[in-house]
């Protein structure tokens, strides 16, 4: 269902299998201004480029997409996130999961079934610092 106008007071959003459309879901937009869960679990996101700004979302789960890259963008948009499960995307690299080092509040990150966890010293890179 798309919904157009106005402020959401949706906490809760749950569109797992929805299909993204050029890495957008439609009808997610800021409008969810008290959105604090969202779930975009097997939705074929391959980047989180085009999530909106959503203040007060504490738990992102993105598990089983396609995405591969580009997380710098979820600090500014997700200021207050605390929980982020990236299980089974196609992040490869440990440098991809640099910018996650500013996401302030962030308590659990979820890498299962990711290549980057294959890599010797992922654990001790990925919770240095902030995270």
């Amino acid at each position: 269902a798309y919904y157009s106008g106005g402020q959401r007071d949706e906490k809760k959003l749950v569109l797992d299998n929805c299909r993204s459309v050029e890495g957008k879901i439609e009808g997610l937009t800021a409008e969810f201004v008290n959105l604090e869960f969202l779930s975009l679990i097997n939705v074929g996101l391959i980047s989180v480029s085009n999530l909106p700004k959503l203040a007060k979302l504490k738990k992102l789960e993105l598990s089983d997409n396609r995405i591969s890259g580009g997380l710098d963008v979820l600090a500014e948009k997700l200021p207050n996130l605390t929980h982020l499960n990236l299980s089974g995307n196609k992040l490869k690299d440990i440098s991809t999961l640099e910018p996650l080092k500013k996401l302030e509040n962030l308590k659990s990150l979820d890498l299962f079934n990711c290549e980057v966890t294959n890599l010797n010293d992922y654990r001790e890179r990925t919770t240095e610092g902030s995270m």
